[in-house]
C-alpha cells in the first residue's frame, strides 16, 4: 500500500511539472505587494555618463523601479550618451532585448526623460511622467504676493506665467496649453484663464465676494470653483469660459478645494457642514453630497483624485501638515494612510507618484513622493517659496 501511494504521488508531481511554466516564461515585473501596489521592478543601469545616470535614476524612481546590482536585476538598462542618448533594455529572464532606441532632442536631459518614459511604458504599461509639466505658485517670502510658474516635473526649466506682483494661488491645467488660477489682479479674488501659447488671459469669474479654487475637468471643458457671491462659499461648476454657471452645494459653513474624478462625473471637495472639515463627493451635474471617510485622520483638505480613479490624496492638519491618501471604493474605502509631512499633494499621470510642498530650511520646496514605497526626493530648487503644484495630465 505504501509503495502504491509513493508511485501515485510521484506520477502526480511529474504531471504537474509538465504543465508548469518554464523559468523564462515567468513574468515577475508586475508582482503585487500586500497593499495592492505593484512592487518596484529591480533594474541595473550601466554605460551612461553622470548626468544621464542621475537623471534616469531620478525619473525611474517615481515610475516603479528600484536599482540593484547587475546580478540581481530583472532588467539590465545599458547605453551611452556620446552626442545622443542611446538605451537598451535586456530582460534577464528571457535574455531578450525589450527596448533598443536612440534619442535626439534639444538637451541631454530631455533625451534622458524620453528614454525613461519609454522604459516605464514598456515595462510597466503605465504612462511615463518624465516629460510632463507642472505649474505652481512661487512667492519671494512665503506669504503675500507671488507669481504663477510652469516647469518640468522635476523642477528644471522654470518659466514665469504671470508678472503681476499680486496675491495669486491655485493654478490648474485645463489642457496642454491653458491654465486657470486665482489672482488679485483687480484687487479681489477672481479666477482667470491663461493661454500659454498666446499669452491671452481673461477673468472667467468676477462675481461679488470671493472667487476661489478653480479646478478644470479632465477634458478641460468645465471648471469647478468656490464662489461666495451668495454669502457662504459654495461649490459651483461652469463651462471653462465661465458660461452656464450652476450651483452644486448650499451649505452655510462653506466649501473649499474641489477636484474632479477622472471620468468627469464626480467632484470631491471639502465641506464643514458637520462642524469639522471632511471630504465629500457630489455628481458634477448636481445631486446629493456623500461623505468620503478618512478613518483616523482629521481635518482633511486639498483633495486630488488619482487619474486611475482609485484614490484621493489630501492634506491633513493634525498639529502639522501631512500628505495622506484614501481609497474611494472597494473594501478599504475610507481607510486613510499617512504618507509624508507636507501639503498640497497632487497625483502624477501614472497614479503612482505625488508632487507636494514641504518646508525645508524655512523654505517651501516642491518634492516628489513614490506612494507605494514612501520614498521622497526634492525637485530642483525654484527660487523662492514654491507650493500648490498642479500636474499636467
Amino acid at each position: 500500500m505504501k509503495l502504491l501511494r509513493l508511485v501515485a504521488c510521484t506520477l502526480l508531481i511529474l504531471s504537474l511539472a509538465r504543465f508548469a511554466p518554464a523559468a523564462e516564461e515567468l513574468d515577475i515585473s508586475h508582482e503585487i505587494s500586500v497593499d495592492g501596489w505593484p512592487k518596484p521592478i529591480p533594474v541595473s543601469i550601466a554605460g551612461f555618463g553622470p548626468e544621464v545616470d542621475a537623471t534616469l535614476k531620478f525619473d525611474l524612481t517615481f515610475m516603479g523601479f528600484t536599482f540593484v546590482a547587475a546580478d540581481k536585476a530583472r532588467y539590465q538598462i545599458s547605453g551611452s550618451d556620446q552626442g545622443r542618448v542611446e538605451g537598451r533594455v535586456l530582460d534577464m529572464v528571457t535574455k531578450k532585448v525589450t527596448l533598443a532606441k536612440a534619442f535626439t532632442g534639444s538637451t541631454t536631459r530631455s533625451q534622458t526623460h524620453a528614454l525613461a518614459d519609454d522604459i516605464a511604458h514598456t515595462l510597466t504599461g503605465r504612462p511615463g511622467i518624465a516629460q510632463s509639466k507642472i505649474a505652481c505658485k512661487v512667492q519671494p517670502t512665503g506669504y503675500g504676493p507671488g507669481e504663477i510658474f510652469i516647469a518640468d516635473y522635476d523642477g528644471h526649466n522654470v518659466q514665469p506665467v504671470t508678472s503681476d506682483g499680486v496675491i495669486c494661488s491655485s493654478p490648474t491645467w485645463a489642457g496642454p496649453s491653458m491654465l486657470l488660477y486665482n489672482s488679485y489682479k483687480f484687487e479681489k479674488a477672481d479666477i482667470f484663464s491663461h493661454n500659454l501659447t498666446t499669452g491671452a488671459r481673461k477673468a472667467i469669474a468676477r462675481f461679488p465676494g470671493s472667487n476661489m479654487s478653480p479646478s478644470a475637468s479632465p477634458d478641460g471643458k468645465r471648471v469647478a470653483m468656490i464662489l461666495s457671491k451668495g454669502g457662504s462659499p459654495n461649490l459651483y461648476v461652469a463651462d471653462v469660459d465661465g458660461a452656464n454657471l450652476k450651483q452644486l452645494t448650499t451649505t452655510r459653513e462653506g466649501e473649499s478645494s474641489p477636484c474632479w474624478s477622472p471620468d468627469g462625473k464626480m467632484i470631491c471637495f471639502v465641506s464643514r457642514q458637520s462642524g469639522k472639515a471632511a471630504l465629500y463627493t457630489v455628481p458634477a451635474d448636481g445631486g446629493e453630497m456623500r461623505r468620503l471617510p478618512t478613518a483616523g485622520i482629521s481635518n482633511p483638505t486639498e483633495p486630488d483624485w488619482s487619474p486611475d480613479g482609485k484614490f484621493v490624496v489630501f492634506t491633513a492638519n493634525m498639529g502639522g501638515f501631512s500628505i495622506c491618501y484614501v481609497p474611494v471604493a472597494g473594501p478599504n474605502r475610507g481607510q486613510a494612510t499617512v504618507l509624508a509631512a507636507g501639503e498640497d499633494g497632487v497625483w502624477a499621470p501614472n497614479s503612482r507618484a505625488v508632487i507636494f510642498s514641504r518646508t525645508k530650511n524655512n523654505q517651501h520646496v516642491l518634492s516628489l513622493l513614490d506612494v507605494p514605497t514612501k520614498q521622497v526626493k526634492d525637485c530642483a530648487r525654484i527660487s523662492g517659496h514654491a507650493s500648490q503644484a498642479s500636474w499636467a495630465r
